[in-house]
């Protein structure tokens, strides 16, 4: 069976804790851009996902326990 595309977003976004843009995660999934729009719409609508804005681009983290509190100490200071 093939995986969803909110896991195999959520399994890419554990390796890469350094957050990546949409285009670089459509393009190590295969997949279209608009694809993993949708992917990500969903992570952030189940609150799994942080979204940090660096100048035009917006790098995405997925959200665990260990940066947590360093994401919302960002969100409080640069937003």
């Amino acid at each position: 069976m093939k995986k969803e595309k909110k896991s195999l977003i959520k399994d890419l976004l554990k390796k890469h804790t350094e957050g990546l843009t949409i285009i670089e995660i459509a393009r190590a999934l295969h997949m279209s851009r608009n694809t993993a729009a949708v992917g990500l719409a969903e992570l952030k609508g189940a609150e799994l996902l942080f979204v940090r804005n660096v100048g035009i681009a917006k790098l995405h983290y997925l959200k665990n326990k260990k940066n947590q509190k360093d994401l919302e100490l960002y969100s409080k200071n640069y937003e």
